[in-house]
């Protein structure tokens, strides 16, 4: 199945033209144990910074 993710941090390594993320895999984590109740509560492991 096609999946599209988008990301707007465009200083990411894999940050891609169209807000497009162009990693193989996603990895995210919720910053307050094992459930998040809203998308403030989670970040995104992916990230690398460009260099």
């Amino acid at each position: 199945m096609a999946q599209e993710i988008l990301c707007e941090v465009s200083n990411c390594k894999f940050w891609g033209p169209g807000n497009k993320c162009k990693a193989n895999s996603i990895y995210v984590v919720s910053q307050k144990g094992k459930k998040a109740t809203s998308s403030e509560e989670t970040d995104c492991k992916t990230f690398v910074p460009r260099d």
